[in-house]
């Protein structure tokens, strides 16, 4: 991924999202870490990690939302086996990561492995092994900004407890009329079908998944980076009592998000059947890109 302009690329690694995340919120009756546990990218101002933010809120608008369904969900990039797209994926491995030479598929294997351990259904472990696949993205030359990052509704005003608020300033959606309400395009309790999240790997792989999995897993996958959500409770005006009763598994899916990752990497030829038949149990032979 050479020759990427810093506009599209601002993390020296996908990883410092996730890190930024973990500082804000540390795994629970646990102290926050200390900036030196978190990998050292030689940027000891978090200047990457805000100007990731500045891109990410100036430009997720409620048209550049709906552009990226128009364009990415035709499907039409590519289709492979399951386990091809997963070592696809791989091609974001990290060589700027300071801390680790795990690739993207070790760190899935972790998340579902300590959900598998913890006596889950084969549906969330499926779940918590495939929650990253959507970062795909990246190799189809989508800025990190429309990547990652926590997710948000676009169509109604934004929550001043999305992380740097501030600069939702520069994004027009914040002077539109028809946007810059409490319930803007949307009515109150509609229940988030009818709410367009912020573009990103979250709600790709939803739409990627969404025939096939139960409803507790697409919510898992649509919303586990809905932190202004399952964190603060910020549009609970907007749930309806169906999206309440199913952010219950949300919550149960993110501790394996966070905090599952650990440093002895797993033997991918040893749970690659495992995994294999898993998919084959829910999944098509091949998945559209």
């Amino acid at each position: 991924m050479e020759n990427i302009s810093p506009e599209a690329a601002p993390l020296a690694s996908l990883y410092q999202w996730e890190d930024d995340v973990l500082q804000r919120y540390p795994e629970p009756g646990e102290p926050a870490k200390k900036k030196e546990e978190f990998r050292n990218y030689d940027d000891p101002a978090n200047n990457s990690v805000r100007e990731f933010y500045r891109l990410n809120h100036k430009y997720q608008t409620y048209d550049n939302v709906l552009a990226k369904k128009t364009n990415f969900l035709k499907f039409d990039k590519k289709e492979m086996p399951w386990w091809d797209a997963l070592d696809y994926l791989n091609q974001l491995v990290d060589d700027s990561d300071p801390d680790t030479s795990m690739d993207q598929l070790q760190h899935l294997l972790q998340t579902g492995e300590a959900i598998r351990a913890d006596g889950h259904p084969d549906w969330f472990v499926l779940t918590g092994f495939l929650h990253d696949l959507g970062k795909v993205l990246c190799l189809f030359g989508e800025p990190q900004w429309n990547v990652v990052g926590d997710t948000f509704p676009v169509g109604c005003k934004f929550s001043d407890k999305i992380v740097y608020p501030e600069y939702f300033a520069d994004n027009p959606d914040t002077y539109d009329d028809r946007f810059n309400t409490k319930y803007g395009a949307y009515s109150p309790h509609c229940g988030l079908d009818e709410v367009h999240m912020s573009w990103g790997h979250d709600e790709y792989l939803y739409h990627i998944t969404k025939n096939y999995l139960p409803q507790e897993a697409l919510y898992m996958i649509r919303y586990h980076s809905f932190y202004a959500q399952h964190r603060e409770h910020e549009y609970d005006h907007l749930l309806n009592s169906h999206d309440q009763a199913m952010f219950k598994w949300v919550d149960k899916f993110n501790p394996y998000d966070l905090y599952s990752k650990a440093a002895k990497p797993p033997v991918v030829a040893e749970l690659k059947p495992y995994y294999e038949d898993l998919i084959a149990k829910y999944l098509p032979a091949t998945v559209k890109l």
